[in-house]
Formats: structure tokens, C-alpha cells, sequence
């Protein structure tokens, strides 16, 4: 079964628990990095232990969420095997993975609806990397 790994601040957490809860995530072994509440935090706390796990190959994807999806995207950026893509719709995250072959979803929940950050996860979730002359652009990074 394929890992993924969540992680959160207080702004994100009530989207993490609903997309624990959605159903989208079935057939993947969450491992969950926190928060575990909607108490102020500090990102980096959770980013940073959250990307490890998808630089080192613990995992094979992940999803990350703040309030404008930035602060975690920077942090998750710092690790050399991550790919980490601010994405605010659907389009963004397939390509995201089809021609950056984003390892990692950052998420907005300030900025975007719960039906749209499903939409999201969902592309995310069933694009794959189309290879070709993006691979030698990703090589590049």
C-alpha cells in the first residue's frame, strides 16, 4: 500500500481532518505529522518532518496545508528530493504533477472551498509525470 504523508498548522487542520475523513484517501497508509488541533503552531514545525518523509522516500506523496499554502511550500521546497506545488485548483495540481512531477501538494485553506481543496487532492492523486522533455526540465531543478 502506498504511503502518503499530511501535515498541517492550526490553519489547516480542520481541511486535513476532512480530507482524512473524505474518502479520498482510501488505498493510501496515512501517516499524519500533525498539528492535531486548531491551536496556533508554527509551519515549519510540521513541514519540515512532513517533507522529510517524502524526500526520504518513507512516502510517496504529500499534502501540506496553511493558511496561503506559501509558508509550507517554502519549507517543504528546502529538501532537495521534494517538489512541492502551491496549487488554489485542479488544473494546477494535474499539471503540477504531469509536467513538474510534484511530489508534494501544498494547500491554501484560507483561500479555497472544501469542495475545491477535494478537487485538488483528487488531481493530484490520479495525474502522473509524463516524462519526456519535462523530465530533462526537472533534472534542471
Amino acid at each position: 500500500m502506498q504511503q502518503i504523508a499530511l501535515g498541517c498548522d492550526h490553519a489547516g487542520y480542520e481541511l486535513k481532518e476532512h480530507l482524512k475523513a473524505s474518502g479520498l484517501l482510501d488505498g493510501w497508509k496515512i501517516e499524519d505529522f500533525g498539528t492535531n488541533s486548531a491551536e496556533s503552531t508554527d509551519y515549519p514545525d510540521f513541514a519540515h518532518p512532513t517533507a522529510e518523509a517524502v524526500a526520504s522516500g518513507e512516502c510517496e506523496l504529500g499534502i501540506l496545508i496553511c493558511g496561503s499554502g506559501n509558508g509550507v511550500a517554502m519549507a517543504a521546497n528546502k529538501h532537495a528530493e521534494v517538489r512541492a506545488a502551491l496549487c488554489w485548483n485542479d488544473e494546477l495540481a494535474e499539471l503540477a504533477r504531469k509536467h513538474n512531477n510534484a511530489n508534494m501538494l501544498c494547500l491554501p485553506s484560507r483561500f479555497i472551498a472544501t469542495e475545491t481543496a477535494e478537487r485538488i487532492v483528487q488531481a493530484f492523486l490520479e495525474a502522473e509525470f509524463e516524462g519526456g522533455r519535462h523530465l530533462r526540465r526537472v533534472q534542471k531543478i
